[in-house]
């Protein structure tokens, strides 16, 4: 008997929903929404459905925080698009039914742990990140939500009969987030039915599309379909046995079983044509799990082939290439030496084995709610795909960082064994990416610890201060080959999604280094001022934010460069000033000097670079001191440009005597120049020739004699 089954039956109860485990949450949804109180009504007596929708939340609300707090998370796939099907379901039931605003839903978390924290502490202890992840997944939602109703409510305006077509059930999914069940069940609503057929037909035809584009991307692989491999089985010809792929620094004499183009087997083939062997065994590694295909050569009677590529289709090892050279046959049967590319391996290696340090780093620091989602393991970096519901901070990148890089100096070896997989299942905190499917027995990877003591004792709580993994890939034999660890981004990917680059060995030293030299530029450029500080601290805010340094050290360098920035701010608001004092004090004094000699306008020239701004005040000032036509110069000696200012008083510009715009472009000629038409008797112009500067402030000297 179920929780609350019993629950109900100790208070004498009808429903399970009649005791105090609903009722306080029920208490909860009636505050944050204003609804109607709940009143148990079922069927035909629940005409607006309120009630249902009471039940839908509380319940929704109770199961989202139980599966959070036991470490799963909404998401796109398999248990965890579960969860975020349940959530959406219950948002657009507060939405439509109960009147909700955006965000009551993470709301109700707290009197979910007030009624069950107590006899349930995961509860407590994750409440915070239950809300959090709560409110991520509400919010994204939100977005589409009322898009999607009207959407939905559009579609059925225009639906013939009592079907609704299987391509708007797809848009909804697609675009607006709807899961197929919450379209359903509204579509129930209204007493119609969703046409799953067509909804599943979209949805393969959008991972056709998807698949294709794919292939497109890799460069049009050769890709053996389900027909190629039901061929080579109906042939006689076995999986390819590539247990050999452990063994380093060996070469490895095997058969070509058969030779495949993408569209047909041949018995044998020419030099210059991509083709892909079948061998009967092999020592490359073919890409799965993450980890990138191995190359090298193949070497037999016909000369050296070249292997780019190596995938694997239902247990056939296709090695994908072409014949060195320019003659040469190869044919099915012929001996061949496999000869990997040991070096490159050497490189993939490290990088697979950080792969797993992170793994169980991002665990001990985030919690235990982050999954694997995905990674790349390349020669050159690693990449890692894991579930979390926010951006991670640079101090916990440092904390991730730095217990990768201390297994590292650890010296610790790296262990692999296979197990049967239900017993490999049983070792405590062994990771395996959700949904994957693994072989049995089952290849385990442990870091620190041999995988025969976690198969004697596999539930001791010890093991979850090692890395143990499902993992069939190559790796190195102890973590000091991996020589260094650089954390260089971390980002958003997807909705509750997040992505870790990073790089090993002679690469993450590179990047440790060069954040020491940025460190090194920006305290060498804090002892500078000025315009040069300005112009360094440009080219340094450039140049780290494309950098590939350490994520952590990016931040602190981020930060000391926001330092600099707030001084050169602070530099160019007190230099501002001063070139406003000045510009003001040159024009008045000379507008004063021409006030006394009779004139009715006057031109002056500043010493304030290209600030339009302080040229503006200086014409401004002397309109309002002394009701005066004006015109300010100011020149840049280094970019021999000039910027320029002319006023009228309002007097002048309504009595047309002088027209400010062809004042200023008279100016302007000598100067190279140009300007706007000009507002309320104001306009700026900007030349390119400060050399005329004594002759563009003659010319508009005179003109303005002509028109006054």
């Amino acid at each position: 008997m179920g929780f609350e089954r019993l629950t109900s039956v100790l208070q004498n109860k009808m429903s399970n929903y009649d005791t105090d485990v609903f009722f306080p949450i029920f208490d909860a949804i009636q505050q944050a929404t204003g609804a109607w109180p709940y009143a148990g009504k079922v069927g035909e007596d629940d005409k607006d459905r309120v009630d249902m929708a009471y039940r839908v939340v509380a319940d929704h609300i109770r199961t989202i925080s139980f599966a959070i707090a036991d470490g799963s998370c909404p998401g796109n796939d398999g248990r965890e698009y579960v969860l975020r099907r349940i959530l959406r379901r219950a948002v657009r039931y507060g939405s439509e039914v109960l009147k909700a605003q955006e965000g009551f839903f993470n709301g109700l978390v707290g009197i979910v742990v007030k009624v069950m924290g107590d006899v349930f502490p995961e509860l407590k202890r994750n409440e915070e990140h239950i809300r959090e992840t709560i409110a991520s997944e509400e919010a994204s939602f939100g977005k589409t939500l009322l898009k999607g109703i009207e959407k939905f409510k559009k579609a059925v305006q225009e639906m013939k009969g009592k079907i609704l077509s299987g391509q708007d059930a797809f848009v909804l999914w697609d675009t607006y987030g709807f899961p197929l069940d919450l379209t359903q069940l509204m579509a129930e609503e209204r007493g119609l039915q969703v046409d799953v057929e067509g909804f599943n037909n979209a949805m393969d035809e959008a991972r056709e599309r998807s698949r294709s584009a794919q292939n497109k991307r890799a460069g049009g692989a050769i890709v053996m379909d389900a027909d190629a491999t039901s061929a080579l089985h109906n042939n006689g010809v076995s999986a390819t046995d590539d247990s050999f792929k452990y063994t380093w620094f060996q070469d490895h004499e095997s058969v070509i079983k058969a030779i495949y183009t993408g569209s047909e087997f041949l018995e044998s083939a020419a030099a210059n044509n991509e083709v892909g062997f079948v061998l009967e065994s092999t020592s490359f590694y073919a890409e799965q799990g993450g980890q990138i295909f191995d190359t090298g050569l193949l070497e037999g009677s016909f000369g050296s082939f070249q292997v780019c590529n190596v995938q694997i289709f239902g247990g056939f090892i296709l090695h994908i290439g072409y014949l060195c050279g320019s003659t040469g046959r190869f044919s099915v049967g012929d001996k061949v030496i496999c000869k990997v590319d040991y070096n490159r391996r050497k490189l993939i290696a490290p990088n697979h084995t950080c792969t797993h340090m992170l793994n169980f780093a991002l665990r001990e620091v985030l919690g235990a709610h982050v999954d694997q989602k995905g990674s790349i393991v390349l020669p050159e970096k690693l990449r890692f795909d894991f579930s979390h519901g926010k951006p991670v901070n640079p101090d916990l990148l440092r904390k991730i960082e730095s217990i990768v890089s201390e297994q590292i100096k650890d010296e610790l070896d790296v262990f692999a064994k296979e197990a049967s997989l239900a017993e490999a299942r049983r070792i405590n905190g062994l990771r395996a990416v959700f949904g994957e499917v693994y072989p049995d027995p089952v290849r385990v990877v442990s870091i620190g610890r041999k995988v025969e003591d976690l198969l004697v004792d596999p539930e001791n709580e010890e093991w979850l201060s090692f890395s143990a993994e499902l993992c069939g890939g190559t790796h190195i034999a102890n973590t000091r080959e991996a020589k260094a660890f650089a954390l260089l981004s971390e980002e958003g990917i997807a909705k509750g999604i997040r992505r870790i680059t990073a790089v090993t060995t002679d690469n993450a030293f590179k990047a440790i280094e060069l954040a020491h030299l940025f460190e090194q530029e920006v305290d060498e450029a804090s002892k500078t001022e000025g315009g040069l500080l300005e112009k360094k601290v440009a080219s340094l805010k450039s140049r780290v934010d494309s950098a590939p340094i350490p994520a952590a050290k990016k931040a602190d360098i981020r930060a000391k460069i926001s330092v600099l920035q707030n001084e050169v701010r602070k530099a160019q608001k007190r230099i501002a000033e001063e070139n406003l004092q000045k510009a003001v004090k040159v024009a008045s004094e000379v507008a004063e000097v021409a006030a006394s000699n009779g004139k009715a306008f006057c031109i002056s020239r500043v010493d304030v670079g290209l600030d339009a701004a302080a040229v503006r005040e200086a014409v401004l000032k002397v309109l309002e001191q002394k009701q005066m036509s004006t015109m300010v110069f100011s020149a840049d000696e280094a970019t021999n440009k000039v910027v320029v200012c002319a006023g009228l008083p309002e007097k002048v510009a309504k009595g047309n005597q002088l027209e400010v715009s062809e004042w200023l472009t008279a100016a302007l000629g000598p100067l190279k120049g140009r300007c706007g038409k000009g507002k309320g008797g104001l306009a700026s112009g900007q030349g390119t020739d400060a050399l005329h500067m004594d002759e563009a402030m003659a010319l508009a000297s005179k003109f303005a004699q002509m028109k006054l």
